[in-house]
């Protein structure tokens, strides 16, 4: 009989948007003549790139052909690819190697699989309210967790206190939930924590290409001393609509070099790179060359419009929120917006007040956390017609 990984027990009974799901289609099965408006999922609507849907057809006929056929390719992803991320960072003044950069199928995967890396008895810490992502990947292989908290007092973005010390630090900003941004002082704070306590921090920067101020970091390595002590973790789902395409890329700077229980040095970047060519065979060449279409001058032209399209939603939600004078964070710099529950409901309440009563779906704030309870999200990837609705709704139950 197998020893089974009993882990698994102290997991929650169904994934939070597995409950949103089951919440939805309970409520529509009985109600099959309402119409629904989606804003929970973050999940994008508008359809790839030109550039890079015709980067696709161009891969796919390369594979066609066998002169151009590509089998298996390098496990940490095509030159090419890689190339084009680092001259994305040096347009913001970082500069890469491209041996510190792997690309993936997505930030999801590589958030959950870069536990493999570290031992047991890490002190992890996990800022709260998060993504639950990174909670239950560490429940799953038994590693302990504690929190740090996100509120309203420190606007949703906790800073490390100096008498509390982390082995293993996530952070990600902009933030999912809240849509809070860190900005460089505040970064800068972590990355002297992470390296006085000789940290790694986990920085999740899937949704850099939202920020719009200049003056906001969009990855932790334009902070001094990060490549000592961060691995960054990035998505094209949102900046360039992958969720269905799936790709992403995560940093680890050969820069990251840790003893082991003997002293002598372990490098997180051999160690990544073990792993990958161990248990990956690499992002399909076809993705692989959409991604690197993303990261043209025409591709960004192309995701900027896009990604306009999805804050002028967020605009409307936020301008909805204000004028019902009901407080909420986010939707700058984020897509997604989170708000206090109106009228002292918590989340799970306001779930189904709002399902129910204007049939808008959104995510309860208590599936990220216990700072959660009494907050919602809404994100702004519906289409620019249903936001509206959805925000005429608001107005009529909480005007």
């Amino acid at each position: 009989m197998p020893k089974l990984n009993e882990n698994y027990r102290k997991l929650k009974d169904s994934y939070l948007f597995a409950e949103i799901a089951h919440r939805t289609a309970a409520y529509m099965e009985k109600h099959s003549d309402q119409s629904l408006i989606r804003l929970g999922i973050g999940d994008v609507t508008r359809p790839l790139c030109h550039c890079a849907v015709q980067a696709l057809h161009e891969g796919a006929d390369e594979m066609g052909r066998a002169e151009t056929f590509k089998g298996y390719g390098p496990e940490q992803g095509y030159e090419e690819t890689r190339r084009a991320i680092a001259d994305y960072y040096k347009k913001n003044g970082v500069e890469l190697n491209l041996a510190d950069i792997f690309i993936s199928d997505g930030a999801k995967s590589d958030t959950g699989n870069i536990t493999e890396l570290f031992g047991k008895g890490n002190v992890i810490l996990i800022p709260d309210p998060v993504y639950p992502v990174y909670v239950d990947s560490n429940i799953m292989c038994g590693n302990e967790v504690t929190y740090i908290s996100g509120n309203a007092e420190n606007d949703f973005l906790p800073l490390p206190n100096e008498n509390q010390h982390a082995d293993i630090i996530y952070i990600c900003s902009p933030n999912n939930p809240t849509g809070a941004c860190y900005n460089r002082e505040q970064l800068k704070i972590w990355v002297d924590y992470a390296r006085r306590h000789e940290a790694v921090i986990l920085f999740d920067a899937a949704y850099e290409a939202f920020i719009s101020d200049p003056s906001l970091p969009r990855s932790i390595y334009e902070i001094e001393g990060a490549k000592q002590c961060a691995i960054e973790f990035c998505s094209l789902s949102k900046t360039a609509g992958f969720t269905g395409t799936r790709c992403g890329y995560t940093i680890v700077p050969e820069e990251l070099v840790f003893p082991d229980s003997t002293g002598e040095e372990m490098s997180l970047n051999a160690m990544w790179n073990r792993r990958q060519s161990t248990k990956y065979n690499g992002t399909s060449y076809i993705v692989q060359k959409a991604a690197a279409a993303v990261f043209s001058e025409e591709g960004q032209k192309e995701c900027e419009e896009n990604l306009s399209y999805y804050k002028k939603n967020a605009k409307v939600i936020a301008d909805t929120l204000r004028d019902l004078h009901i407080p909420f964070y986010g939707g700058i710099h984020s897509p997604y917006i989170w708000f206090e529950c109106p009228r002292g409901m918590d989340s799970w309440e306001c779930f189904d007040y709002l399902l129910q009563e204007i049939q808008v779906v959104g995510t309860p704030g208590a599936g990220f956390g216990e700072n959660g309870r009494n907050y919602f999200r809404l994100t702004s990837f519906g289409t620019y017609e249903k936001t509206v609705e959805a925000m005429n709704r608001f107005r009529s139950l909480f005007a």
